[in-house]
């Protein structure tokens, strides 16, 4: 009889002595992450048929408008970790600045915190396309015992001890890494269990799809301007295929999948580019690395920055890793 796959939780204990603190939170942590997806995935499969979908009538910190479904899913995912007293802190896309959390006994002992995209590319609830949540893990480096301050979510994406992204779909799949490589777990939702359906998920060295938003493009640095006109050339494996989703976690889970680069550079409306790197840009870094990926801002890798602010914007390039390397060489002639 063949093997049934294993689920989530049997992997998460399987996998526990390889975590480097190993007491257990980082196990309990992933596990809560697991079960504020299922909620949410519930609601969003939900988005249809009830008065979920739509403006929130107020804008977030980055003064986007807020999706219903953005507050829900901030707000599940904020709830369930803050419950389960893993965490001695959050900082999330949707507020101004991060929270600091105390366990039932009035103290700061836990170890972690979490940075997280509760729903990212929201906008395209309301059409049915993919929508995703990013999260990302440190070690806190202030002293256990104090509240969190900024400078334990203010880390160099180098540090992180886990990163991963929940996407809503056609199935609904938990990506995550520890470090050691990245596994992809989908949900079964007849009985609410996520079962591995992708180990070691790795991204092809090279490919052919590149994902950017061309309608842009006159607004973006030369070097992404020749990096494109060099995808479209008649040449060898070229022209490449031009896919783009226009929500970051669909576009790399299907680029690790099937080979590709994703590009969100720098332009004239956004001279930082767009997305952030402590809620986006580090998190999927890390995911694209273990999978045997890279990630950069055109110039320097992306987990080697160092944050100054809590919502800080950078230019992004991630997938297989001889198109990033490529890439980066055009955009480093200018």
């Amino acid at each position: 009889m063949e093997e049934r796959n294993k689920t989530l939780g049997e992997f998460i204990i399987e996998k526990q002595e390889e975590f480097k603190y190993s007491s257990g939170e980082l196990s309990r942590l992933i596990n809560s992450i697991r079960l504020a997806a299922k909620v949410v995935n519930y609601k969003v499969n939900k988005a249809g048929l009830v008065d979920i979908v739509g403006a929130f009538g107020e804008q977030n910190v980055q003064g986007e408008d807020q999706q219903k479904l953005d507050v829900y899913a901030n707000e599940t995912f904020m709830q369930t970790l803050i419950n389960r007293e893993i965490v001695c802190g959050i900082a999330s896309e949707e507020n101004d600045d991060f929270i600091t959390i105390k366990g039932k006994d009035g103290l700061h002992n836990n170890k972690y915190v979490v940075l997280m995209d509760p729903l990212d590319g929201s906008s395209n609830i309301d059409v049915n396309v993919s929508v995703g949540t990013i999260f990302s893990v440190y070690r806190r480096v202030t002293p256990v015992g104090t509240p969190v301050t900024k400078e334990d979510f203010l880390q160099p994406g180098v540090n992180q001890v886990a990163a991963g992204y929940v996407i809503y779909g056609t199935s609904t799949m938990l990506v995550y890494t520890t470090g050691h490589g990245v596994n992809g777990f989908t949900l079964n939702p007849a009985i609410g269990t996520f079962y591995l359906s992708h180990p070691n998920m790795q991204f092809p060295k090279d490919g052919n799809i590149y994902s950017i938003n061309e309608g842009n493009y006159v607004h973006f640095p030369q070097g992404v301007k020749d990096y494109i006109k060099y995808c479209q050339t008649e040449e060898g494996d070229r022209p490449y295929t031009s896919r783009y989703i226009g929500s970051l976690v669909s576009d790399i889970h299907r680029n690790m999948i099937k080979g590709g680069i994703y590009i969100y550079p720098t332009s004239s409306k956004s001279p930082k580019g767009k997305l952030r790197l402590l809620y986006e840009c580090n998190p999927m870094a890390f995911i694209a690395e273990q999978a045997g990926g890279k990630a950069s801002d055109g110039f320097n890798r992306i987990m080697e920055i160092q944050p100054t602010e809590l919502h800080q914007r950078v230019p992004f390039f991630c997938g297989s890793g001889n198109m990033v390397d490529k890439a980066n060489e055009f955009m480093q002639k200018y």
